[in-house]
């Protein structure tokens, strides 16, 4: 039986996203995403390699190529707004329209992993997220036995976020010095950081300090309109 001359037509995203909720039932959740991109978040993080390993093995699928693994800080997601259509003497400020709860650092799912698979078969993309529940110890499976380029992309979101990826055979920083305390990355991390380096003259070494930068705005504090867009330029009798 034929489908209504005005039912709309199934996209290309959504023929993907039946074959794999038919590959994987009940395992994932599929994410608003925009035209002609596909997203799907994990139910549980336990599941994540079995779900991996099946859209790399699947015939229907074989997304044989994982372009990126990025860590995601949800810190004040769904807390903070933007302004950014205006301007105060202080500059933009975070939070100018921002809900009464507080963001707490220890809430349940804080830190999420996301990760860019590529189909190179099919010529097709996707986007999983992996949420983690534990926000003072983030862990989740490491997918290097899957696609054994995540590992520096894992060594990074571990730098950067602090994620932790079980079973990650060389699981060090990789952006930022050994001695370095921290993960810059995070939103409750201080902008101008925590310790400064310098050459030590009597030691002969690099020594670490405590930061001397005075924190400040690091945005612009005008807003200057582009005359180009005015609506009167874009009448034909105006000479350009």
């Amino acid at each position: 039986m034929s489908a209504p001359p005005d039912a709309p037509a199934d996209t290309p995203a959504d023929a993907l996203a039946a074959q794999i909720q038919a590959q994987l039932p009940g395992s994932l959740t599929r994410l608003p995403a925009p035209p002609g991109e596909l997203a799907f978040v994990l139910k549980d993080t336990a599941t994540l390699l079995t779900v991996c390993r099946t859209l790399r093995d699947a015939p229907q699928l074989k997304f044989e190529m994982l372009m990126d693994v990025a860590g995601l800080d949800l810190l004040h997601y769904g807390r903070e707004d933007w302004q950014t259509a205006g301007a105060t003497r202080s500059g933009f400020s975070r939070a100018r329209v921002a809900q009464e709860a507080p963001a707490d650092p220890s809430a349940p799912g804080r830190f999420a992993v996301v990760y860019q698979l590529l189909s190179v078969s099919h010529n097709r993309r996707l986007r999983l997220r992996a949420v983690i529940q534990d926000s003072d110890e983030p862990m989740i499976d490491s997918v290097v036995d899957v696609w054994a380029s995540a590992n520096w992309f894992e060594r990074e979101a571990f730098d950067l976020f602090g994620v932790l990826f079980r079973g990650h055979p060389d699981l060090r920083r990789i952006l930022t010095d050994y001695g370095f305390i921290g993960h810059p990355f995070r939103k409750d991390f201080p902008l101008s950081g925590n310790v400064e380096a310098h050459f030590d003259e009597q030691q002969r070494r690099v020594v670490y300090r405590p930061v001397s930068i005075t924190p400040r705005v690091l945005v612009p504090k005008v807003i200057r309109s582009d005359n180009r867009y005015q609506a009167a330029l874009k009448a034909p009798e105006v000479p350009r």
